[in-house]
């Protein structure tokens, strides 16, 4: 039996092992990342050296573009423009102020700590580990005793930080010397990169969408294949892309913008359901325009799918990345990886919300989960096929970074939920509180199922 099916045979028992504990395992701080990512340590080359970078190179960079091609496709889809609208200054400040400032903060203090890595290869750290992952502190923003507000602007910051992180990714390792993308210059890939990318994102996911309410109006797609056929848009808009020498993810996450806008637009009515005993579930889409319930059902399946591209984006991260870092591990990498999950993320947060009259420990709140995760693993991966010059050192940061995160903002997440929970509960009945104002955390938007 060759390695690659000993591999196979492998990754398929731990998925099978955690379907059968999930529903126990989802009530304590043991997350789905820490299992996988465990797993993936013990059966990579420091464990039973089933699974290797060097010769499985190819399956593993498939496997994780996949996962963030479905992960930034349906987080982008499902986010509306109302969820930037109510109490909407928590997501825009977030995202239109914190994000450059992490990114920034993230290359200047790698400077005095991580010496070798040149100033691009410092800039392209602070744009992989920007983006967060909501779904490796999901208790925090799906915790009910937690504002509506922060939950919600929590939600949509992860669902969007990771597609805005990936011009700065993009133009960073065109800029840098000796990548792939170097060798067409950085007017070259952005013009390829962003421009066209997300040019054709937008008519892919828009054409997409209408032609999805168009079939739908009609009662000539089965609920089956349309959830199929969001999937098959989510491929098709990341491989057009790449054909062209453009960028895929930069393309499915503008596609699931203008996807889930055509989907949710005022139509012809809906035709009947099929059979009366369909009809529960296709009453979704008699929804209002508004109403999230319409794309949520559609875009089941690409959902699903993600959340287990992503899980097992982890077994991999584990096995592939984390693994061989342990073997080498030295005080100023662990030094930057807790700066990256403090300093540089509490720091440009709290900026970014002075003035907004959030009470302290909102902000510590918002400020503390930032959990880096499958975003940061796949750029990461993506450098190995770039050929970076200083992969080495940025592979082993990025890695110890994302396990660190993974632990603590698992680990933390219910604990604090109580807590600040318990803060806003007291605190409200005492006084009015900038916390209460509305906001979207139950409307369907939760790129935290991961």
């Amino acid at each position: 039996m060759s390695g690659s099916l000993w591999a196979g045979a492998a990754v398929a028992a731990v998925t099978a092992g955690y379907a059968l504990f999930s529903r126990r395992l989802a009530t304590t701080v043991v997350s789905a990342p820490m299992v996988f990512t465990g797993c993936g340590i013990a059966i990579g080359p420091i464990g039973l050296g089933l699974l290797d970078l060097k010769h499985d190179a190819g399956p593993v960079l498939t496997l994780v573009e996949a996962a963030l091609t479905l992960v930034l496709f349906t987080d982008a889809m499902s986010v509306r423009r109302r969820d930037l609208r109510l109490g909407g200054f928590l997501p825009g400040r977030l995202l239109g102020i914190g994000l450059p400032l992490t990114i920034g903060a993230g290359w200047l203090l790698a400077w005095p700590l991580l010496p070798g890595l040149t100033l691009w290869e410092l800039a392209l750290l602070g744009a992989v580990l920007a983006p967060t992952d909501a779904a490796l502190g999901k208790t925090a923003v799906s915790d009910r005793r937690v504002p509506p507000l922060v939950r919600g602007g929590l939600n949509v910051e992860s669902g969007l930080n990771d597609g805005m992180a990936l011009p700065f990714f993009v133009l960073f390792l065109a800029a840098l010397p000796g990548t792939m993308a170097s060798e067409e210059g950085a007017a070259g890939v952005f013009w390829r990169a962003l421009v066209l990318s997300t040019a054709w994102g937008l008519v892919a996911g828009g054409l997409g969408g209408w032609l999805l309410r168009w079939s739908r109006a009609r009662g000539w797609i089965s609920g089956d294949w349309r959830q199929a056929f969001v999937l098959a848009v989510a491929a098709g808009a990341y491989a057009v892309a790449v054909a062209f020498d453009g960028s895929g993810f930069i393309a499915a996450w503008v596609a699931g913008f203008a996807f889930g806008v055509s989907l949710r637009r005022s139509g012809p009515a809906e035709a009947p359901a099929e059979t009366p005993a369909a009809a529960p579930a296709e009453a979704s889409d008699k929804a209002p325009a508004e109403a999230p319930a319409a794309v949520d059902d559609s875009a089941g399946l690409t959902a699903h799918l993600a959340d287990l591209l992503a899980s097992l984006s982890f077994l991999v991260f584990g096995a592939v990345l984390l693994g061989p870092t342990l073997d080498d591990l030295d005080w100023r990498i662990v030094v930057y990886a807790v700066l990256s999950l403090t300093v540089v993320r509490m720091l440009p947060v709290a900026l970014s919300l002075a003035g907004t009259g959030l009470a302290l420990p909102t902000v510590a709140y918002i400020g503390w989960f930032g959990p880096r995760g499958l975003a940061s693993v796949v750029f990461g991966l993506l450098l190995v096929e770039e050929h970076v010059p200083g992969l080495q050192l940025l592979g082993r940061v990025i890695a110890v970074t994302v396990a660190l995160s993974i632990l603590l903002h698992g680990m933390s997440a219910v604990v604090l939920a109580k807590r600040y929970g318990a803060w806003y509960r007291k605190a409200a009945d005492r006084r009015p509180l900038r916390e209460d104002l509305p906001g979207d955390a139950e409307a369907g938007h939760s790129p935290t199922a991961r």
